[in-house]
C-alpha cells in the first residue's frame, strides 16, 4: 500500500493562510508547478534555496507514493528590469551589454543552473519548458482573454483590464492587497498612458525596432508579458486546474496574483489548489544582492572562494544546512552557522556508518514505531525538515548507545530503523555521505604535497630543469603552485 493512504499531509496554503489537509484532485497522482529561473545570470544561493526546498517536497511526494509530475519552467524571454511592463527585457539587455545573440546569454545560464543544481543533488523535474517554446499558446491565451472582455489592445500591445476582472473576481486575494490600495501606491512609468488604469499589466508587449527578441502576433510583433508564460506552461502540462504552485515569496506579488487572474479570465476556473512559497535567505542578517556585495555564489561554497567563508563546505553540507530552517522560514547564512552544520552533519554521517555495524538481539529496548511516526508527522506537518532533523539525531543517539550495547533491537525493528533512517536521509532529504569524497581528498593532497617536496629537494640541488616540471605537469592538471615566504602552496 503506498505511503499517502497512511499518512495525513498537511500543506501551508498562501492563498488561506491556513494549513490545509492535502487531498490530490486524481487519487494518487499530483500535479506540481515551480517557477524557474530568468536565466540571464548565475543562479545565486537564494534561488538555490528555493529550488532545493521544493526539492525536498518533490522527493517526500514521491516518498509517499504520489506520481508526481513536476513542471519547472526556464524564462527565455518577456522578465522585463525591476518586474514592471515597460523598459528593456532582462536577457536582452544582458545580450546588448555583452554583445551575444540572446540566446547564447539563455544557454550559457542554464547550464550554469543545470550544473549547479546536479552539484546539489537535485532530482530533475519531469518536465523543463521555456517561454520562447510556448509563444503561440501564450498567444491564444491572449485571445481567450480579449474574447472575454478582460484584455485589450492598445498600439500594439495588449494588456490585462485588472478593474474589469475585479467585477467578477478579486484581484489581491493571494496577496492581500485590494485595487484601492494598490492605485494608491503606484508609480508614474513611461507609457502607462496606453494602460486604461495603471494597475492593468502587459499580455503581449510590442517590440520597439531595437528589441531583438520579437515574434509575431495578431496584434504586433512584440513579445509576451512575464506572468503570462508561466500560465501558458503549466495549464499546458498540468491541466486548467492543478494541485501545487510554489515558487519563492518575493513572486507572490505581482506574479502569481497575475497569473491566477489570467487563468480565471481564461478559463473561468482558479487554477490552482495550493500555493506554496519559499521564504529568503539572508546573508550575516542582510539582504543579499550583489549591487552592496553582501552574496555569495554557490559555487563559492563549494570552493571557498569567498570572503564570507572560512573554507570550503561540500554540497551535502550546504543542503543540511538550508534543511535545518523550515521552508517558509527566514534563514541566515554565516560562516559560523555552516561550520556548525557541518559538525552536525559529520555526526549524522558517522551514525549511518555505525548503523551498519549493529547486530539485532532478541528484544527491543527502544519503541521504534514510536520514533518512525514522529519523523512521518514531522514531515505531513508541511514538510518540517528542522522536525525531521531532530528525531533524525534522535535516530543518531539510537545509534550510539545500540553500539555501546546499552540498548537492543530486534531484527524487525533494526530492519525499520534503518530503512527509516536511509529513506529520510538519502532519500528526502538528499544528503550524501562525503566521507569517500574527503577520503580521496586527503589522498590528493598528499599526493601533491609530496611532489612539492620533491620540487623543493630539485631546486635545492639546482636541478631547475625537473623542479620546472614538476610544475608545469601540476598546472597542466589543474593545479597551480604558489611560492611565498612561508613555503609553497598550491590551489586547484
Amino acid at each position: 500500500m503506498p505511503l499517502h493512504k497512511t499518512n495525513i499531509l498537511k500543506i501551508y496554503n498562501s492563498l488561506s493562510g491556513e494549513k490545509e489537509t492535502f487531498v490530490p484532485i486524481h487519487e494518487g497522482n499530483v500535479g506540481m508547478y515551480v517557477c524557474g529561473p530568468t536565466v540571464y545570470s548565475n543562479v545565486h544561493l537564494g534561488n538555490v534555496r528555493t529550488f532545493m526546498s521544493f526539492d525536498m517536497i518533490f522527493r517526500y511526494l514521491l516518498h509517499l507514493g504520489y506520481k508526481v509530475r513536476y513542471v519547472r519552467n526556464i524564462t527565455d524571454v518577456g522578465h522585463i528590469v525591476d518586474d514592471v511592463d515597460e523598459g528593456e527585457d532582462k536577457i536582452a539587455k544582458k545580450a546588448r551589454l555583452e554583445q551575444l545573440e540572446p540566446m547564447e546569454v539563455v544557454q550559457r545560464y542554464t547550464v550554469d543552473f543545470h550544473e549547479i543544481l546536479k552539484e546539489f543533488n537535485f532530482l530533475p523535474p519531469s518536465i523543463e519548458p521555456t517561454a520562447t517554446g510556448h509563444i503561440i499558446e501564450q498567444i491564444e491565451i491572449i485571445k481567450k482573454i480579449i474574447a472575454n472582455g478582460i484584455g485589450y489592445e492598445a498600439n500594439g500591445s495588449v494588456y490585462f483590464d485588472v478593474v474589469k476582472f475585479n467585477e467578477t473576481n478579486h484581484y489581491g486575494k493571494l496577496s492581500g492587497r485590494n485595487i484601492e490600495d494598490m492605485l494608491a501606491n503606484t508609480r508614474d512609468l513611461d507609457g502607462q498612458s496606453d494602460k486604461r488604469n495603471p494597475q492593468d499589466f502587459a499580455l503581449w508587449k510590442k517590440a520597439e525596432p531595437q528589441h531583438i527578441m520579437r515574434w509575431p502576433s495578431p496584434w504586433s510583433d512584440g513579445f509576451p508579458g512575464w506572468h503570462l508564460e508561466c500560465t501558458a506552461m503549466s495549464t499546458k502540462y498540468l491541466g486548467n486546474h492543478f494541485d501545487i504552485h510554489g515558487g519563492g515569496m518575493d513572486l507572490k506579488f505581482p506574479h502569481h496574483e497575475c497569473e491566477i487572474a489570467q487563468n480565471e479570465a481564461c478559463t473561468g476556473q482558479t487554477p490552482v489548489n495550493y500555493w506554496m512559497h519559499a521564504n529568503m535567505l539572508t546573508l550575516n542578517g542582510k539582504k543579499m544582492a550583489k549591487s552592496t556585495g553582501n552574496n555569495i555564489l554557490p559555487r563559492e561554497i563549494l570552493t571557498g572562494g569567498s570572503e564570507f567563508l572560512s573554507k570550503a563546505f561540500s554540497p551535502s553540507v550546504t543542503r543540511f544546512f538550508m534543511m535545518q530552517a523550515h521552508y517558509r522560514s527566514i534563514l541566515d547564512f554565516s560562516d559560523d552557522a555552516i561550520v556548525a552544520a557541518e559538525k552536525g552533519y559529520n555526526r549524522l554521517m558517522e551514525a549511518m556508518q555505525n548503523l551498519k555495524e549493529i547486530v539485532p538481539k532478541n528484544s527491543s529496548t527502544i519503541d521504534i514505531p514510536t520514533w518512525k511516526k514522529e519523523c512521518y508527522e514531522a514531515m505531513n506537518d508541511d514538510f518540517n525538515s528542522p522536525i525531521l532533523i531532530a528525531q533524525l539525531f534522535e535516530g543518531v543517539r539510537f545509534v550510539n548507545i545500540l553500539k555501546d550495547n546499552s540498548a537492543t533491537l530486534t531484527s524487525e525493528d533494526l530492519g525499520i530503523f534503518t530503512k527509516t533512517m536511509q529513506a529520510f536521509v538519502f532519500d528526502v532529504l538528499a544528503l550524501e555521505d562525503g566521507k569517500s569524497s574527503s577520503d580521496s581528498n586527503a589522498r590528493l593532497e598528499g599526493v601533491i604535497e609530496m611532489l612539492i617536496r620533491m620540487r623543493n629537494d630539485a631546486r635545492a640541488n639546482k636541478d631547475f630543469a625537473l623542479s620546472d616540471h614538476i610544475r608545469d605537469q601540476l598546472i597542466a592538471l589543474g593545479i597551480q603552485l604558489k611560492d611565498g615566504k612561508d613555503g609553497t602552496t598550491f590551489t586547484l
